[in-house]
């Protein structure tokens, strides 16, 4: 027919878009195979990024090599991990053991109908339920008992892997950081090297300062709301103060959850102590976002309250707690390569632009 065309796809071609397909198939299928390796890489390189000011800054005291600079810094880190986990690890694990030891006494609260969790047995009649469930189903079966052993081990060693990869991981990324960074960029032509080295500068400046901020802010976070606690009598406050520390990590979303679970604990205390409490968030918030962030990150991060929403929704949604936490460095480091190419299209445009010199 007159209206009919032929399209004529070529073998060549075909092959190439299968090629393709098939290259980025494989590339996800090593992501969700390696996706807890890849999470370990990512964490060190975030601490690479928070580490690597501290060997700048010794090298700026005089030890010019490298490798010493490096362990200098690495040690200094340790040693004040170590100080802290010496001072107040004995603490937490006793306030846990504590918290354990009391467990039987909120059971016997929650049989008789009274204490803080009594409101379980008399509106929903919790007591009622497991025994039902245990009848029904064996208190193996309802308590997970036949894998709470070999879960625990699991997690043990999976933690203890977990930790000493990231420490080695961590250390090899300050020795072996700068030199791989300076490999790439020889291959590149000297226009592509300049722009991508400002493109370095900027995004080790940016996520840099960002992972170093939000450490300090969480340590003092931390540190404030165990101090409070303590001052009131709320029984647990190293380990809740551990708790708000890690929550206060999570952009967002992290340090009102922390709020609402340390302020329930302590309603547990007494009201008056809930109320300064919830008055001591409230007041801590304000200015950790007026003060304390504009101070510590400075314009490290300049990201619209709407982009860091979004970047943590959907890095929590593709990752979890990590993927939330790892969300604002990616959404900076997309901003700094964003930012590049709408420059390099302007000197572009603007050179299009531009009079063609006159002979003479």
């Amino acid at each position: 027919m007159a209206g009919e065309r032929t399209v004529n796809v070529r073998a060549r071609t075909v092959a190439l878009v299968v090629a393709v397909v098939l290259a980025f198939a494989l590339a996800l299928e090593i992501v969700i195979i390696a996706r807890q390796v890849i999470v370990w890489i990512f964490i060190s390189a975030l601490l690479t990024l928070a580490i690597n000011p501290l060997v700048e800054r010794v090298q700026r005291l005089g030890i010019r090599r490298r490798g010493l600079a490096v362990m200098i810094a690495y040690l200094a880190v340790l040693a004040v991990i170590a100080g802290l986990a010496a001072t107040f690890l004995p603490i937490l694990v006793d306030q846990i053991q504590s918290l354990v030891n009391k467990i039987p006494q909120y059971v016997e609260d929650l049989t008789n109908k009274k204490g803080p969790l009594g409101f379980l047995e008399r509106d929903y009649h919790i007591v009622e339920r497991v025994k039902e469930a245990v009848k029904d189903k064996g208190a193996g079966d309802v308590l997970g008992v036949s894998n709470i052993a070999l879960s625990a081990v699991r997690g043990v060693i999976s933690a203890v892997v977990a930790v000493v990869t990231i420490v080695f991981m961590t250390l090899f990324m300050l020795l072996e950081g700068p030199a791989w960074i300076e490999r790439f960029l020889s291959l590149l032509s000297p226009k592509a090297e300049k722009r991508w080295r400002t493109i370095g500068h900027d995004f080790y400046h940016t996520v840099g300062g960002y992972v170093a901020g939000n450490l300090a802010i969480s340590l003092i976070a931390g540190t404030l709301s165990a101090i409070v606690l303590a001052i009131l009598g709320v029984p647990y406050s190293v380990a809740l103060g551990l708790v708000v520390a890690l929550l206060d990590l999570i952009p967002l979303a992290g340090a009102t959850i922390a709020a609402v679970i340390v302020t329930t604990i302590a309603f547990f205390s007494g009201l008056w102590i809930g109320v300064i409490v919830l008055v001591f968030f409230v007041v801590y918030q304000q200015i950790e976002n007026q003060l304390l962030q504009p101070l510590i990150y400075g314009k490290t991060v300049q990201l619209s309250p709407l982009a860091v929403l979004i970047a943590v929704l959907v890095g929590a949604k593709l990752g979890g707690v990590v993927g939330a936490l790892a969300a604002i460095p990616v959404a900076g480091g997309i901003q700094i390569v964003l930012r590049d190419m709408i420059r390099v299209r302007q000197e572009r445009q603007v050179g299009a632009k531009a009079p063609a010199p006159v002979e003479t």
